[in-house]
C-alpha cells in the first residue's frame, strides 16, 4: 500500500488544527493516526495515509511519521517544539501546525473519520492512547517490532453508529 504523502500530512495538520493548532506528544500524534487508519480500515477498507505501523513496546507506530514531520517541518508546515516537562521525564514533542489544513484532499468519509477520531479521542493523553491500543486485537495479534496487517483492524468490532 503506497503512502498517500498530502492525505498523511494534511491529517497532521487537521488533527493539530482541531486541537486548538497542536498536539503534545508524538505519542498522541502516532495513535490519533493509528486509530484513524486502522478505523478507517475497518470501516471502509482502506486506511488514510496509506503508511504502515509497527507494533513497537508504546503502542503501534506510524513507521513513516518521523520522515513526514521532518518533511513538514523543513517544508515550514509544522513546528516541532521540545518542552522539558519535569525533572527525570522525556521532554515532549509539541507540534503546531504553521499552515491551515485543506480538508478537500479527503474523502467525505475520511474527513468524518477524522472528525470522529478527534471527539473520541483527542482529549486523551499518550499513555492513555497507548493503554487502549495495547488491548486492541492489532498490537496484541502482532509480535513486538513487526509489521501489523491492517487486516486485523477487522478483529476489534469497533463501534460505529456514532459515525
Amino acid at each position: 500500500m503506497p503512502i498517500q504523502k498530502t492525505k498523511y500530512q494534511q491529517a497532521i495538520l487537521y488533527i493539530c488544527h482541531a486541537l486548538g493548532g497542536e498536539v503534545r506528544g508524538k505519542k498522541k500524534l502516532a495513535k490519533l493516526l493509528y486509530y484513524a487508519d486502522f478505523d478507517n480500515f475497518e470501516l471502509h477498507h482502506a486506511p488514510i495515509t496509506g503508511t504502515s505501523y509497527k507494533a513497537l513496546p508504546m503502542g503501534p507506530f506510524p513507521v513513516a511519521l518521523n520522515d513526514i514531520i521532518h518533511d513538514m517541518e523543513q517544508k515550514h508546515m509544522l513546528k516541532i517544539e521540545v518542552i522539558p516537562e519535569r525533572k527525570g521525564y522525556i521532554p515532549t514533542e509539541v507540534y503546531r501546525s504553521l499552515t491551515k489544513p485543506e480538508p478537500a484532499v479527503f474523502s467525505p468519509e475520511e474527513k468524518k473519520m477524522l472528525d470522529r477520531i478527534i471527539t473520541k479521542y483527542g482529549h486523551l493523553n499518550g499513555k492513555q492512547l497507548e493503554q487502549l491500543t495495547h488491548r486492541e486485537a492489532p498490537y496484541i495479534g502482532t509480535k513486538l517490532k513487526q509489521e501489523i496487517p491492517y487486516e486485523l483492524a477487522f478483529y476489534r468490532g469497533t463501534n460505529f453508529c456514532e459515525a
